[in-house]
């Protein structure tokens, strides 16, 4: 089977700029959410260059003089070195669906601009430290995959992978979310933090989640915009399903089906936020009306 091929979604805005001290506040906050499990928070066994300090001693020839610390040094009149223990590097998978769907957009962006800002936000925390950053695409009928890597290629990697584009209609994977989720947690070889860009419009995926939560942290990061919580009121429209390509005519006009629509709508996401919880993923939503940036920040507080 061919790779789907993807297409740039009209009305593409991009995810604007994401300026380097708001990532540096957002990293706080997520390695709270993911209970320490991003990169550097695991500790090992031995003394080595890292963060948690292990001990004072007297400097020895051979020891790096960087380590040397002022304070014991001064106190004692002895020349003392800080050893830490060393960190080791933790890979985050970043779950990112491309689907059809993730092409809407009625406000400020589309979107699959703010899943593609959210990828730069995770990848650039991933990798810092010493870090790795994988992806697994959601949606398209092969899942395009980047192996953990880090650094400023594995940012390049990321990079042009969400900017080159999404499904297009009526092309979607029948395994989308779940299928993504099934090959990053076969793919990956340790605890880890998973973060998953979707707006969970599919099925499936419940199953697959709770195996991945049950050995990672997850952090999920809804996508919605505003026109899927609510029905204009502008007559009779011709509607179609970017995920099957299906046309239905609408008849917006009735109040009768704006409020069946709003109150399907409202069950959706709330049993979406149900299943998220029952699986134990922390679950950020951010809208496309709104600074995305500033919602991630407030999410992962």
């Amino acid at each position: 089977m061919s790779p789907t091929p993807l297409v740039i979604a009209p009305g593409r805005q991009g995810p604007g700029e994401v300026p380097a001290d708001a990532i540096a506040r957002l990293e706080i906050g997520l390695r709270r959410r993911a209970s320490g499990l991003l990169p550097g928070d695991y500790l090992t066994k031995g003394i080595g260059a890292g963060t948690e300090l292990a001990q004072i001693r007297p400097y020895e020839a051979g020891d790096d003089v960087r380590q040397l610390d002022p304070a014991a040094s001064a106190r004692t009149g002895v020349a003392h070195v800080r050893l830490q223990v060393p960190e080791r590097a933790v890979t985050t998978w970043l779950v990112l669906d491309i689907s059809p769907s993730m092409a809407f957009g009625t406000a400020h962006r589309l979107k699959s601009d703010v899943a593609e800002g959210v990828a730069e936000v995770i990848a650039r925390l991933a990798v810092r430290r010493g870090g790795r950053i994988a992806v697994a695409t959601a949606g398209a009928a092969q899942s395009r995959l980047l192996p953990p890597r880090g650094g400023r290629v594995a940012l390049a990697a990321v990079r042009a992978l969400v900017r080159d584009g999404v499904v297009p209609d009526g092309a979607a994977d029948a395994r989308g979310l779940a299928g993504a989720l099934t090959r990053a947690a076969r793919l990956a070889a340790g605890p880890g933090l998973i973060v998953i860009v979707s707006d969970f419009r599919d099925d499936g995926w419940v199953s697959p989640l709770r195996a991945v939560a049950a050995r990672h942290s997850v952090l999920a990061v809804e996508v919605t915009d505003p026109r899927e919580q609510a029905l204009p009121d502008a007559g009779l429209l011709v509607l179609v399903d970017p995920e099957t390509g299906c046309e239905v005519e609408a008849d917006t006009g009735s109040h009768r089906l704006r409020d069946a629509f709003a109150t399907a709508e409202a069950q959706r996401r709330a049993a979406v936020a149900a299943q998220l919880r029952r699986a134990g993923a922390d679950h950020v939503i951010l809208s496309t009306a709104k600074d995305w940036l500033r919602e991630l920040g407030r999410g992962t507080r």
